[in-house]
């Protein structure tokens, strides 16, 4: 084991966040191990909080948190730093200028979205996981999914809105055909060359900058193909773009054996979505520094409630079964339940509130629910990474990771009720195409056999979908429970109805005998 002491925290060797210089993005090798192995760190830049790694940012849609809004972004969740697309953003490009091009202020996307001037903001091309795009990437340009179609990126767009926006950190173009299970050799060519170019001209933008002009730090794609198909990029990255790059972006984290030596030192971001916390802890232990945590979201949008910890308790003996990894919360076990959603946990949704009430407004479909379990998924996967940082530091990494794998279950539980309503990009891109409704519908229309059958009830004088006149139907047993009579056959009707009151005749008789 190599201990990086000079640059432990505290160190006369590693400069405090205030110390460095503006706009300048420092990343801190705390503690590594082998060259590819689990490794701690810390992200820092002026007026921002620091990032301990391994650690997550928040995975925004629209710009926010979903189920957060933006003063419980800093009230509830423990985020230092948040992931936007651009893609978000754009839905006006070509014809138009976009929105936020239009926020005349410093820092338009921080203001645009009201993010805290102390988090640290990480703008991309394409949201994470991308859906895929039926628009082919050329030399210039990039498919996207706005919120109003598929559109075409180009580098220099991307530059200049890198420019206009100001975020910390922009991570560069990359030339990935989502969704494609083979690509060929030439097609991996391009991906080499065209992300090759892209990220030049991301330096270039950046080198053009004014000095008054705030900068950023880029972070350039390693691409999810073999080292032998991305040589040629890898090259040029070492030799000519090295010391203009602050970080890596990541689609494979298991070719992270494959990233040269002269790169181990920067940061590295992943964009290889993890499965379950078990996918987290094994590229953990290849290196990996940041991650955004798309099933997070999911779990949320599903009603689970995550509840695992790192390292994992000891294990009861007496049983062999593994413990899930969240809890379902529209099952009615938790209909009753007054307990927290994990014991332990001290997020505001459990100090605040408990299972059954949770339950209660997902069953109600109110969007509180979701909000409550989003917050406290976000806290359990906090601890989850200081739990990992702990470990490592610890010497103890491997055997925790044996442990953890012996006692949760290795996917998150299954979805058994309806989510909240989804949007387009959270479908398939082929999905789109069918013809039917993607959300169910609240209300439906009539078809014509009951729109026959409401004029039919229209023309006897009925109201649609109130009782039968009284006058179509005779209740035997209502009349016999009100007058008090016994059993009656079957003329019982005409019984009842030849009967007459004391008083009715009594009337009629004082009616006749008027002179």
């Amino acid at each position: 084991m190599e201990l990086l002491s000079a640059l432990l925290p505290g160190s006369a060797s590693a400069p405090k966040p205030d110390q460095l210089p503006p706009e300048m993005l420092d990343f801190t090798l705390l503690k590594t191990t082998v060259t590819l192995g689990p490794r701690l760190g810390r992200l820092s830049l002026p007026k921002r909080k620091s990032i301990l790694t391994p650690g997550f940012i928040g995975n925004t849609s629209r710009g926010v948190i979903p189920h957060i809004s933006q003063d419980n972004f800093s009230k509830t969740l423990n985020l230092n730093g948040v992931y936007l697309a651009l893609e978000d953003f754009i839905e006006k490009l070509p014809q138009k200028t976009p929105p936020v091009f239009q926020y005349d202020v410093p820092q338009p996307l921080r203001k645009f979205v009201a993010l805290p001037q102390d988090t640290l903001l990480v703008l991309g091309p394409r949201r994470n996981p991308p859906i895929p795009s039926p628009i082919h990437s050329t030399n210039k340009e990039l498919g996207v999914l706005t919120s109003v179609g598929f559109k075409a990126l180009s580098s220099e767009y991307y530059a200049a809105a890198a420019r206009k926006l100001q975020p910390d950190i922009v991570v560069g173009l990359a030339d990935i055909p989502f969704g494609q299970e083979a690509i060929g050799i030439k097609r991996k060519d391009k991906m080499s060359d065209r992300t090759e170019e892209w990220t030049r001209d991301m330096i270039a933008k950046k080198a053009s900058l004014d000095k008054e002009e705030p900068s950023w730090g880029i972070f350039a794609p390693i691409l999810p193909i073999d080292r032998d198909l991305q040589s040629w990029y890898l090259e040029h990255l070492v030799d000519d773009m090295a010391d203009k790059i602050s970080g890596v972006a990541i689609y494979d984290a298991y070719l992270l054996d494959d990233l040269s030596e002269e790169l181990h030192h920067l940061p590295r971001l992943s964009f290889h979505a993890p499965a379950s916390p078990h996918e987290i802890l094994r590229q953990v232990g290849l290196g990996m520094d940041m991650f955004t945590i798309p099933f997070l979201t999911d779990a949320t949008d599903a009603g689970i409630a995550l509840d695992f910890t790192f390292p994992a308790p000891p294990k009861d003996t007496t049983t062999s079964s593994r413990q899930d990894l969240g809890l379902d919360m529209w099952s009615d076990t938790h209909a009753t339940s007054v307990t927290p959603l994990s014991q332990g946990c001290e997020c505001y949704a459990c100090t605040t509130h408990h299972r059954a009430y949770v339950q209660h407004l997902l069953a109600a479909k109110e969007m509180l629910g979701w909000a409550l379990i989003q917050i406290h998924n976000h806290a359990v996967l906090s601890s989850f990474f200081a739990g990992i940082r702990a470990s490592i530091d610890a010497d103890t990494f491997g055997a925790d990771v044996a442990a953890f794998e012996r006692y949760y279950e290795s996917a998150l539980p299954e979805k058994t009720g309806q989510g909240p309503r989804v949007r387009g990009y959270q479908f398939k891109a082929e999905e789109h195409a069918k013809p039917e409704k993607k959300n169910q519908r609240v209300f439906t229309k009539y078809d014509d056999a009951k729109i026959a059958e409401l004029r039919l009830q229209a023309a006897h004088g009925q109201q649609p979908g109130s009782k039968p006149e009284m006058r179509d139907v005779i209740d035997d047993e209502a009349l016999v429970g009100l007058l008090g009579l016994g059993p009656v056959d079957v003329d019982g009707a005409r019984q009842v109805e030849s009967l007459k009151l004391e008083d009715d005749v009594q009337t009629k008789s004082k009616v006749e005998d008027t002179p």
